[in-house]
């Protein structure tokens, strides 16, 4: 029986938020200082890969509302892992940068990440990881059609 767009859709939908949560959780699990906030450590990811964007930019990569990127924004410059510097086209506008320490924090997240991943597909026999490496096109233009 072929897969339907229906069903597919159900079943990914599914399993990627249970893998995104899964492997989330285990990043962040043995982090010494206590994790940031799911939605804090998103916005640090945005920053780190386009430094320089401003709030608005953040708030439409992660598909949230400003405001609550603004509220985000906010902690993270107190805790001091942002810095915000006034954008010199637009003096309402900010442009954000990570400190230092936010740059270590998210890249070792990330560097844990990654470990956990390859971990977990080291396990997995060798038709599972080409399937796998298979689907990674499709998944990507299924992002681009999403809005992603």
């Amino acid at each position: 029986m072929a897969a339907t767009p229906g069903a597919v859709a159900d079943e990914l939908s599914a399993l990627l938020g249970r893998l995104h949560r899964t492997l989330r959780r285990a990043a962040r699990s043995d982090q010494p200082d206590g994790p940031l906030p799911a939605a804090q450590t998103e916005v640090l990811r945005v920053v780190r890969a386009q430094p320089g964007i401003g709030v608005k930019a953040v708030a439409a990569a992660l598909g949230t509302a400003p405001n609550t990127v603004s509220t985000l924004v906010g902690d993270l410059t107190s805790g001091g892992y942002l810095d915000r510097t006034p954008d010199p086209e637009n003096r309402r506008a900010v442009r954000l940068t990570l400190t230092p320490s936010a740059a270590e924090l998210i890249d070792g997240y990330t560097d844990r990440r990654r470990r956990i991943a390859i971990s977990a597909a080291d396990q997995l026999d060798q038709a599972d990881v080409e399937a796998l490496a298979a689907a990674l096109p499709a998944l990507n233009r299924l992002l681009v059609l999403l809005g992603g």
